[in-house]
């Protein structure tokens, strides 16, 4: 999509370092707020043009949680634009570095994930005249303190982009909340700064998200996560399972010794996944445990004569695994990243495009009782308490119907020598 003009904020961003702008002596920027909201492109757009308007042969930093969604939501919407506007650059993808031209000046820009604490030693040691930081409340502190700490290039500059997370994150309190003394420039944004989006986008938006995940990502609160998980969620929602056909087969299963064991098995009807069987053992409640033996049989029991395409594993399940490969299964260890996977769970139920039938008993009384642990203040976490069915449901949404990229448009990037 191309842009016929910027908002009155995006404007800003792309000007608050110039010679006659009010906010020049500040020396870094955040912006924070909705999801769509137009602040990723003008704060990676205004980053390279006061990276290359401001310097000539100096380094920066480009940092995202993982170099994968840095290409994916920054480089591959950037670069094009800023050849378009006569730049010329050169991607060396086994370096992580794109090396930028323009007027004669060159400069390195470094790609960096911020995933973990252990990704704080991948940044030490460099130089830096500037850095963004894409999503910054996705990574550990140790890391964009780091980050910050390689900045000592005399007119260095910080820029810093997330949606919100909890009011106790370190990010809101350290910085956001203390950006006046720390000489920044804060901005936040909402869909309405954004002059690309439709009212028919805002509004499908604005349905999409419910409960936390609404205030946070549509109105660009810094809320805490309280009550229920699936707080839209009601027996309403819960439908029979349908005639078919059913054009695909998955199971999903969180696997449990003491604990409870769940698996799923959802069919494809009609663009729908519906969870239409499940199986479920509660080993306190019978009073003993099952073999891993005992647990591939129920789950060919669950199977059928279905062809299934592969059975989603808990990742933690290590013998199980080994055990399901053995017997002959496709096996994909499941993406366990808790929050965006309840996220995207959330989407899929709350579209529609994911339903739970009512023959799914265990289920529908797990979605009903899961919550948001209250006693982890600065933490989004969930209770670790019927949680069984809901694991392996997060499992499948986030491993087998992961969502595109959400960009304004696709494009391949050609490598320039």
């Amino acid at each position: 999509m191309t842009y016929s003009s910027f908002s009155a904020k995006q404007k800003i961003v792309l000007s608050w370092w110039t010679p006659k702008s009010p906010y020049r002596q500040k020396e870094a920027i955040i912006c924070d707020g909705a999801v769509r909201s137009g602040k990723t492109l003008c704060m990676s757009l205004g980053f390279f043009l006061w990276a290359m308007s401001s310097f000539d042969h100096m380094r920066f930093g480009v940092c995202g949680k993982t170099i994968a969604s840095l290409r994916r939501n920054v480089l591959t919407e950037i670069l094009p634009r800023l050849e378009a506007l006569g730049f010329r650059y050169t991607e060396k993808r086994t370096e992580n570095l794109v090396q930028v031209r323009y007027g004669g000046r060159t400069n390195d820009f470094y790609i960096f994930g911020g995933r973990d604490e252990s990704s704080a030693s991948l940044i030490q040691g460099i130089t830096f005249a500037g850095i963004l930081l894409d999503e910054v409340v996705l990574m550990p502190r140790s890391f964009v303190e780091q980050a910050c700490a390689r900045c000592s290039v005399a007119g260095s500059r910080l820029w810093f982009s997330c949606n919100p997370e909890g009011p106790l994150h370190w990010f809101y309190q350290n910085w956001i909340q203390k950006a006046d003394e720390r000489n920044c420039l804060y901005l936040h944004f909402t869909m309405e700064d954004n002059p690309s989006l439709s009212d028919q986008i805002r509004r499908r938006y604005q349905r999409l998200y419910s409960g936390v995940f609404y205030r946070r990502f549509v109105l660009g609160q810094w809320v805490a996560a309280e009550g229920r998980v699936y707080d839209f969620f009601d027996s309403s929602m819960a439908l029979p399972v349908p005639p078919g056909p059913f054009s695909r087969w998955y199971i999903s299963c969180d696997y449990g010794t003491v604990n409870p064991a769940s698996f799923g098995l959802w069919g494809c009807c009609g663009g729908v996944w519906y969870r239409v069987r499940e199986f479920y053992f509660d080993s306190r409640l019978h009073q003993r445990q099952m073999t891993d033996a005992e647990y591939a049989d129920a789950l060919k029991t669950l199977a059928g004569d279905r062809e299934i395409a592969a059975v989603i594993v808990d990742p933690s399940a290590a013998s199980f695994l080994e055990l399901l490969r053995r017997r002959g299964w496709n096996v994909r260890k499941a993406d366990n990243d808790v929050l965006s996977g309840i996220r995207r769970t959330s989407d899929l139920l709350k579209s529609g495009r994911l339903v739970i039938c009512d023959t799914c008993t265990d289920c529908l009384r797990e979605i009903e009782q899961y919550v948001w642990d209250e006693s982890s203040p600065g933490r989004d976490k969930v209770k670790k308490q019927h949680d069984h069915a809901m694991d392996d449901m997060r499992y499948f949404a986030a491993t087998v119907l992961t969502q595109p990229a959400e960009a304004f448009s696709f494009r391949t990037v050609e490598r320039r020598q």
